[in-house]
């Protein structure tokens, strides 16, 4: 590769597949902590080129003015925090930054405009990914990423790489995993609100790891209008990383899920996913009411922070009971303590209503009493045992 010095610069690029394949990569990821937290590549350390804020202004600059005010005012940036964002990469990565001209260097190699800049840079697709790469990613693989590998690189450190496509290219790669997946056999836990579905799926995977998909635990969300009390729910794009990577972990010769709707929380489940669980062989867990009302209590009402978002959420369950009757008849029962009374009003009124008539049309294999969790998850094991 030339230096920074000279007029053209060839950045290596990697492919997300190859990142896979390679021992101990460090994948940085360049964009702002926003588009981060909305996703990113599994295992991906976020050290931004720009905060929100910056990248909210040089993207207004480049709509309302010009494609070059908006490189003026990203390069202003970057040379203010090139030593602190090299030297944050080479700790993470196990890397030397020492230098002393990361300022003079970023300002020759951009010193030509943005059109000279977009003009010196070639890509160049590495046929094999070392073992310890560094590889960095940003919104396409364009600039951003493009410019910190031509600077890194000049410092001497040659395993550095672009992530080809950026995260756009990652997320192709995501959506493509989850349309060609292959389910193997499916065995569905079902049952009403509060029997501890997923307290028996968890019981199962630690029993038999690699044997469960937990989508509410992917989605960060219980699959019903409460179901964010408590939990932090996780965007769309989020998910199908979170559900792309479990896929690729690999199951033992079946799976076992809880039942759910298409939908979990504003997640919606990927086609092939949803088509296993629809299709998949149906466990109905059922327990006493005292026990169902004794989960939920556990699972709903566990901070103060739970209590304060679920007395926000039962104004709507409210209105589907019916206004007139039940006004304010639930946020009371909360604030007055009584809160088993509640529970029972909201599964006996509204949960099982909903998840009878949603499941009327269900076959069921077997029947099993889910009140002791580590006994059921064993009955489940051994009744798939049998017929595997």
């Amino acid at each position: 590769m030339a230096s920074p010095h000279t007029s053209a610069w060839t950045v290596p690029t990697a492919r997300f597949v190859q990142v896979l394949e390679a021992r101990e990569v460090c994948v940085v990821d360049l964009r702002s902590p926003g588009e981060f937290a909305a996703d990113h590549a599994p295992g991906a350390l976020n050290i931004p080129l720009f905060d929100d804020l910056e990248r909210a202004l040089v993207g207004t600059l480049f709509k309302q003015r010009s494609p070059q005010s908006a490189f003026d005012e990203g390069r202003e940036i970057v040379v203010g925090r090139i030593e602190a964002l090299v030297a944050e990469i080479a700790a993470v990565s196990g890397r030397d930054s020492t230098s002393d001209d990361l300022v003079a260097r970023v300002r020759e190699m951009t010193a030509g405009g943005l059109d000279q800049v977009n003009r010196s840079f070639g890509c160049e697709e590495a046929p094999v990914l070392p073992g310890g790469a560094l590889v960095i990613c940003c919104w396409r693989g364009g600039l951003r990423s493009s410019s910190v590998v031509a600077l890194l690189r000049s410092l001497g450190w040659q395993d550095v790489f672009v992530l080809a496509g950026g995260y756009k290219g990652y997320r192709t790669h995501v959506l493509e995993e989850l349309e060609a997946w292959c389910a193997p056999p499916a065995f569905v836990l079902r049952g009403c609100t509060g029997v501890g579905k997923t307290l028996v799926l968890r019981e199962i995977e630690r029993c038999k790891p690699n044997w469960t998909l937990d989508l509410e635990g992917l989605a960060g969300h219980r699959s019903s209008i409460l179901g964010m009390v408590g939990l932090e729910p996780c965007s769309q794009k989020l998910f199908d990383s979170r559900m792309s990577a479990r896929l690729r972990a690999g199951f033992a010769k079946q799976v076992v899920l809880e039942g759910e709707s298409r939908k979990v929380g504003d997640v919606i489940v990927p086609r092939t996913v949803w088509e296993a669980l629809d299709g998949g062989t149906n466990l109905y867990l059922v327990a006493p009411m005292e026990y169902r009302i004794g989960t939920l209590l556990e699972d709903y009402l566990a901070t103060t922070e739970s209590r304060t978002q679920l007395r926000g959420q039962l104004p709507f369950i409210e209105a589907r009971l019916g206004q007139n009757k039940w006004s304010g008849e639930l946020v009371r029962r909360l604030d007055d303590g009584r809160e088993a009374e509640l529970v029972e009003i909201l599964l006996e009124r509204y949960y099982d209503p909903l998840y009878q008539n949603s499941e009327a049309q269900r076959e069921y294999t077997v029947t099993l009493d889910a009140s002791d969790v580590e006994r059921v998850a064993g009955e489940v094991i051994a009744w798939i045992e049998e017929r595997s």
